[in-house]
């Protein structure tokens, strides 16, 4: 049985949080974001790290799998009009993490402090602000 398009987007009204609203889209980045780099705190130095950091351990895997959720995160910021020199700067810090996480321990000590996901989220929420003011969130 094949789904027509009105049901289609019946289905997607009821799921608010899967479309393409910059409030959508920034609530969804910011939740990836904390996910990969700030799940956790490590207790005793109080520094927070996330799935980024303990999946990157997993020798080449875990590097394979951090980088489609960091490019995730890109394909969310393209569904938001960003521009290419936007994306560009994005895809390097997320292909930077890579390359340099997937070298055996230098590279979990690199991914421990590179946070390519938290400065991806600082160009989104600096797009957002300036041709979405209304997606702002009080910080406290």
């Amino acid at each position: 049985m094949a789904i027509s398009e009105e049901q289609l987007k019946r289905l997607a009204e009821q799921l608010p949080d899967f479309s393409r609203d910059p409030q959508a889209v920034r609530n969804r980045v910011e939740t990836v974001e904390k996910v990969l780099e700030r799940a956790f705190v490590i207790p005793g130095i109080n520094r927070p790290i996330g799935l980024d950091s303990i999946v990157g351990l997993i020798p080449a895997v875990g590097d394979v799998i951090t980088a489609v959720l960091g490019t995730y995160i890109v394909w969310e910021a393209r569904n938001l009009g960003m521009s290419k020199l936007q994306l560009t700067r994005m895809m390097a810090n997320v292909g930077i993490d890579t390359v340099l996480g997937a070298i055996p321990f230098a590279g979990d000590v690199f991914d421990f402090f590179w946070r390519s996901n938290s400065k991806n989220l600082k160009i989104i929420r600096k797009h957002l602000d300036k041709h979405h003011p209304g997606t702002r969130t009080i910080e406290g």
